[in-house]
C-alpha cells in the first residue's frame, strides 16, 4: 500500500496518539481517532508493514542506571579508518546514537558513561580511528520532541523569515 494514502487525517491522528502513549489499547486509539478498533488495528498493521511505524520503545532514566555522564563526540577520520570506526562503534555499549555527517566531521556519537574516567577511557579507545572532539551535555531542555504529524512545521514560515 502507498504510504501517503496511510497518512490521511486518521493516519496522522493515529501517529499523534501513539507518540503520546504507544500503550493505548486499540479500542481507545480508535475512540480517539474516530475509527473502529478493527479499522484502527488494520491501519496500524499497514503503517508497520510500510515502515511508517517501526518500533515501540520505553524511555528509561539513564541516571537510574548509573549513567551520569552524557556527551557528544564528533569524529573525523581518514578514508581507510571510516569503516573500521563504524564497525567499532557498533560494539560499544556507551554509544546511544551514531550519525553520519556532512562537513568536516564523519560521525556524531551520542554517548553515556558512568563517570568522567569512563568517558576518558572511551575517548582514548577512539583515538586509533581518528580525531575525537567531545562536548559534555550539561542539561537537555528538549530531550525528545514529538514529530509534527500535520506534515508542516509551522514555527518558522517564509513570511517570518522575510521580516528579519
Amino acid at each position: 500500500m502507498d504510504s501517503t494514502a496511510l497518512l490521511d487525517i486518521y493516519g496522522r491522528k493515529l501517529l499523534h496518539e501513539l507518540q503520546i502513549n504507544a500503550r493505548l489499547s486499540l479500542a481507545e486509539l480508535g475512540r480517539r481517532i474516530g475509527l473502529s478498533p478493527t479499522a484502527t488495528a488494520e491501519r496500524l498493521k499497514q503503517m508497520e508493514e510500510t515502515g511508517i511505524v517501526h518500533g515501540y520503545t520505553v524511555e528509561i532514566d539513564q541516571e537510574a542506571l548509573g549513567l551520569e555522564v552524557m556527551a557528544f563526540i564528533r569524529m573525523s577520520c581518514g578514508g581507510q579508518n571510516y569503516h573500521r570506526l563504524l564497525d567499532y562503534v557498533q560494539t560499544l555499549e556507551e554509544v546511544r546514537e551514531c550519525h553520519h555527517l556532512t562537513g568536516g566531521d564523519d560521525l556524531l556519537l551520542k554517548v553515556t558513561t558512568t563517570s568522567m574516567s569512563d568517558l576518558e577511557a572511551l575517548i582514548e579507545a577512539l583515538l586509533p580511528y581518528g580525531n575525537p572532539v567531545t562536548s559534555l551535555v550539561l542539561s537537555s531542555p528538549i530531550e525528545r520532541r514529538k514529530f509534527a504529524v500535520t506534515g508542516k512545521l509551522t514555527t518558522v514560515t517564509k513570511k517570518q523569515l522575510r521580516r528579519r
